[in-house]
C-alpha cells in the first residue's frame, strides 16, 4: 500500500464532510479529486478514467426525461387523481400513496417520486387535522423500499449495475420478491403501530364536509394547472420505450446508459421543449459528486488500500457463504443508515468482488445482498438516503418540522424488519443455489 496515506487521508476527509453535510456533496468530493490531482498522487487522464460513465450517462439521460414529464403537467393529474380515489379515508391515503410511491420510485427514481408525492400528502394530512408527520415519513421510507426493485430506483443499484454489469431485468427478477414483502410490511407496520391515526372519518360530518371542500381545492388547482397532451404522450412513449429496451438488453446488447441518454436525446428533439430549461432542472450537483467519488475510490484500489481492507476485515469472517451474504447486507445496511448510501456502496463495490474472488457465492447472491442492505438501509435515519432529506426539507418548509429522532423513531424497525425479511429471503436463495 505505498503511497496510500494521503489517499485514505483526503477520502476520510470528504467522507466525514458528506455525512455530516459540512460542505456541499458535489464541492467535497471535486475538491478531494483536486487536492490528489495537486499533488501528482494520480494523473488528470487516470482520474478521467476512473469515472463510471454508464452511471454518469444512466442518471443523466433519466433526469432529463423526469424534466420533460414534469414539465407536461404528467405528475399534476397523477397526484390528484390519488388525491380523489382517497376521499378523505386515512387508511386509503396511507395504502393508495404507498403503492404509487413504491411504484413510482421503481421506475423513475426515489428523490423525484417524494418531490410530487409529499407535497399533496402534506396538503391532505393537514387540511383533515391528521398527523402530517406519519405520512411523510412513511413516504419516504416506501420510496426507498420501491425504488429498490429496480436497476434504475435508486443510485445505490444505478452503481452495482454499472460496475458490475448486471441487467435491468436481474435486478427486478432477484429483488422483486424483497421488495414486495417489505412494501407490505412496512404499511402494516406503521398501520399497526398508529391504529387510533387510520380511523375513518365517516361519522364525524364536520371532518366529512373539510375534505370535500379541500379535494375541491386540489381539484381547482389541477384545473389551473396547463397539461400540455403532446409533450405528455412523447414523453411517456419515450419512457415506455425506455424501459422496454432496459428490458430486452440482453437480446439488443445495448447498455442502460446508451438507452436512457439517447432515448433524453430524442426526447428533446422531437419535444421542442426549451432545452437550457430542461438542462436546469437536472441535477449537475449529483452527477459531479458521483465523478468525485468514483476517481476518490478508483484511487484507493490502485493503491491496493480496498484488497487489504478486504482481506483483513471481511475476509476474517471466514469462507462460509452464509455468513458473508449476511454479513454484506447488515455491514451495508448500518452503515448506510449513518453514513450517505451512495459513497457507501461505491466503496463497498470492490471489497466484494475481492471477496467473491477468494470464495466465489453463486448467482450474484453477494450483490443482492449490498443492493438490499444499501438501499434498504438507507431508511434507519433521516440522512440515510436522498429521498429522506428532500422529504424532510419539503415537510419543512410546509410547515412541518421533523427531528432527527422523530424520523429515526418511526424508521429504525422498519429498517430492521426489511433487513430481517432479505436476511431470510437470501439465505433461502442461496440454499437454493448451492
Amino acid at each position: 500500500m505505498e503511497g496510500a496515506l494521503l489517499p485514505i487521508i483526503v477520502f476520510v476527509v470528504v467522507y466525514a464532510a458528506i455525512s455530516f453535510e459540512l460542505v456541499n456533496k458535489a464541492v467535497s468530493a471535486i475538491l478531494g479529486v483536486m487536492v490528489l490531482l495537486m499533488v501528482h498522487v494520480v494523473d488528470e487522464h487516470t482520474a478521467a478514467s476512473l469515472i463510471d460513465f454508464e452511471t454518469i450517462m444512466l442518471l443523466l439521460g433519466m433526469m432529463i426525461i423526469v424534466a420533460v414529464l414534469r414539465r407536461s403537467g404528467f405528475f399534476s393529474i397523477l397526484s390528484v387523481k390519488i388525491a380523489e380515489m382517497t376521499k378523505g379515508n386515512p387508511l386509503k391515503i396511507l395504502i393508495l400513496f404507498s403503492v404509487v410511491t413504491g411504484t413510482l420510485s421503481a421506475f423513475l427514481d426515489n428523490v423525484t417520486t417524494v418531490l410530487i408525492i409529499i407535497p399533496i400528502v402534506i396538503e391532505l394530512a393537514r387540511g383533515m387535522g391528521l398527523d402530517a408527520k406519519l405520512y411523510v415519513i412513511s413516504q419516504a421510507v416506501i420510496s426507498n423500499i420501491g425504488g429498490t426493485a429496480t436497476l434504475i430506483g435508486d443510485p445505490p443499484n444505478i452503481i452495482i449495475g454499472s460496475k458490475v454489469g448486471l441487467t435491468f431485468n436481474q435486478f427486478i427478477t432477484n429483488l422483486f420478491i424483497p421488495v414486495t414483502i417489505s412494501l407490505f410490511a412496512a404499511m402494516l407496520f406503521i398501520w399497526a403501530t398508529n391504529r387510533d391515526k387510520f380511523k375513518p372519518i365517516n361519522t364525524n360530518l364536520a371532518k366529512i364536509f373539510t375534505v370535500q371542500l379541500l379535494l375541491e381545492k386540489i381539484r381547482m388547482e389541477f384545473l389551473n394547472t396547463t397539461i400540455d397532451k403532446k409533450l405528455l404522450i412523447k414523453a411517456l412513449s419515450c419512457l415506455s420505450i425506455a424501459l422496454l429496451l432496459f428490458i430486452t438488453q440482453t437480446v439488443t446488447k445495448l447498455s442502460p446508459g446508451v438507452v436512457a441518454l439517447m432515448m433524453a436525446m430524442f426526447l428533446l428533439c422531437i419535444s421542442k421543449v426549451d432545452v437550457e430549461h430542461i438542462l436546469q432542472e437536472v441535477e449537475w450537483s449529483t452527477l459531479l459528486f458521483f465523478a468525485g467519488l468514483f476517481i476518490l475510490v478508483g484511487v484507493l484500489e490502485h493503491k491496493g488500500v480496498i484488497e487489504w481492507i478486504a482481506h483483513h476485515v471481511f475476509l476474517k469472517i471466514g469462507g462460509n457463504p452464509y455468513v458473508m451474504v449476511l454479513t454484506v447486507l447488515w455491514v451495508s445496511g448500518i452503515a448506510s443508515g449513518f453514513l450517505d448510501n451512495i459513497p457507501f456502496t461505491i466503496t463497498m463495490i470492490p471489497i466484494v468482488k475481492v471477496m467473491l474472488e477468494a470464495s466465489p457465492v453463486p448467482n450474484d447472491i453477494l450483490w443482492w445482498a449490498l443492493a438490499l442492505g444499501a438501499c434498504f438501509g438507507g431508511n434507519l435515519t433521516m440522512i440515510g438516503a436522498s429521498a429522506n432529506i428532500v422529504s424532510v426539507g419539503i415537510a419543512k418548509q410546509c410547515g412541518v418540522h421533523i427531528s432527527f429522532f422523530e424520523f429515526m423513531k418511526k424508521s429504525a424497525m422498519i429498517t430492521i424488519m426489511t433487513l430481517t425479511i432479505s436476511s431470510i429471503y437470501l439465505c433461502f436463495y442461496l440454499w437454493v443455489s448451492i
